[in-house]
């Protein structure tokens, strides 16, 4: 059942869309798996041992991994329902 001008099923590729949107960003997020790098990929410096050893599966030396951590920006998710609080914001 269609309410207004949507569609049938429009509500729920919204919800999914939502959902897969949100799995995206987290899988993009998840930390470093498998066997680490000797030298860091981006600038080829070696990578200590100890952060080898604290971290399994870094690719990325201290510094460039900075460099990576402060251009992520983070946003906000999307609502999608349009209610009277998201109107007022």
């Amino acid at each position: 059942m269609a309410g207004g001008w949507t569609r049938d099923g429009a509500v729920s590729e919204q919800i999914e869309a939502s959902i897969s949107e949100e799995l995206e960003r987290l899988r993009a997020r998840r930390g470093p798996t498998g066997e680490s790098a000797l030298e860091c990929v981006e600038c080829g410096e070696p990578i200590p041992e100890a952060r080898r050893t604290a971290l399994p599966g870094v690719k990325l030396c201290i510094d460039c991994q900075q460099e990576r951590d402060s251009a992520f920006k983070s946003r906000p998710g999307i609502n999608r329902r349009g209610s009277k609080d998201s109107q007022l914001k």
